[in-house]
């Protein structure tokens, strides 16, 4: 890696508050905040609307593979700064929110099994991660994607916790959905995201443990700033 780059790699489970905690500290470093996770929810959402059964890995894999839909990710501009982390454009449509459905929620934990889906994305995300410095979010970005990122971070927080930010978030964006519901489905994707075959969720052993339970997402990017700050002073 450059070393005049700089790569912050952040794991965890979801609603740890790993999106908007990377969003503001990419904005106080001066990096670029880099959403994974959008990646993958825009290829669920197109093998969704396509019909796909997202069970069915090997249509899941021809679809893609045949197609090749077209995911960018820029920085929000203008009206779309709306409050959302980044803007996501599938195939030329702006689909920053559409991809944040509980539907897509469910499908994407399905989706990011494949091995052949994975394989897709990785490369992508660390051509960027090459070429300047970085906050890069999303499932398996510590073990798989960035395993040599100058600062690895594990995100996590108690379940029910999650659940209620999850939960705010589905109601704020108009969803009528039971916080019994939201939990369930978390507590649920948490144990297919621990046991999957194909890069599954996990702790690597020089991650920094960061539970931001009880904590303000102002409070835990001040404490990732300080943490990189003290890393290329030493460095």
């Amino acid at each position: 890696m450059d070393k005049k780059t700089f790569q912050i790699a952040i794991d965890g489970p979801v609603a740890a508050g790993k999106g908007t905690t990377a969003k503001l500290v990419a904005q106080r470093l001066g990096f670029l905040y880099v959403d994974t996770g959008a990646m993958y929810r825009a290829l669920t959402l197109y093998t969704q609307r396509v019909g796909i059964y997202l069970d069915d890995e090997k249509k899941v894999i021809e679809l893609l593979s045949r197609d090749k839909p077209k995911v960018e990710l820029r920085v929000p501009e203008g009206e779309e700064k709306d409050g959302r982390l980044c803007t996501v454009l599938l195939n030329g449509e702006d689909v920053s929110w559409k991809i944040r459905t509980e539907e897509v929620s469910k499908g994407v934990s399905v989706i990011t099994q494949y091995g052949g889906v994975r394989d897709m994305i990785t490369p992508i995300a660390r051509s960027i991660a090459e070429s300047q410095s970085v906050v890069m979010e999303g499932r398996d970005i510590t073990s798989v994607v960035l395993p040599e990122a100058d600062l690895k971070i594990y995100m996590e927080a108690d379940a029910m916790e999650r659940a209620r930010r999850r939960h705010r978030e589905l109601l704020m964006r108009g969803e009528d959905i039971s916080l019994e519901t939201v939990y369930t489905d978390l507590v649920e994707r948490d144990e297919r995201d621990s046991n999957r075959e194909i890069a599954p969720l996990k702790k690597v052993s020089d991650a920094w443990i960061l539970d931001t339970t009880g904590l303000t997402i102002d409070g835990v990017a001040e404490l990732i700033v300080a943490r990189v700050n003290k890393i290329t002073k030493n460095g």
